[in-house]
């Protein structure tokens, strides 16, 4: 039973150590990301596009569905760019320390990230101050990642 307790604590460690950080990602029962919609297609086609059962690639622990397989061959190579920030949680809830659902057609691109608002009403209102929102945001993300991540 000790070895058992000190073999996890060493795990533990050796985790921090490496750096591995927790992963919170806004998915279904099923594990499904963005209610099933192709995330390069926010960025190729500007909307929401379901993605096929058929063409799927998990990404931090998420399964995220696209319309082509070139759409899917573009995630596989840099699933970074094209994941949804704050693990495709409300940007605006973020920047107020929540985490809030989605609208995916509430969704939009700033600096070259996805991102996605639980309405198109908060997304306008998160629009009143993009910058400052955005940066309150990345500031939240890592507390949030830390107390409610897996």
């Amino acid at each position: 039973m000790k070895e058992c307790l000190l073999v996890t604590m060493l795990m533990t460690l050796a985790w921090s150590a490496w750096g591995q950080t927790n992963n919170l990602v806004n998915v279904d029962k099923a594990g499904l990301a963005l209610q099933g919609h192709d995330p390069v297609a926010f960025f190729v086609d500007s909307k929401p596009v379901r993605g096929r059962a058929e063409l799927q690639s998990v990404h931090q622990g998420a399964t995220y569905r696209f319309a082509s397989a070139e759409h899917k061959a573009r995630f596989d190579k840099e699933p970074d760019k094209y994941a949804p920030a704050f693990g495709g949680f409300c940007a605006y809830g973020v920047s107020r320390n929540k985490l809030v659902g989605v609208d995916v057609e509430a969704f939009q691109i700033v600096n070259g990230r996805l991102l996605l608002q639980y309405s198109k009403g908060v997304r306008n209102d998160f629009n009143k101050d993009p910058e400052g929102n955005l940066k309150r945001a990345d500031q939240n993300w890592p507390g949030l990642l830390r107390q409610k991540g897996k």
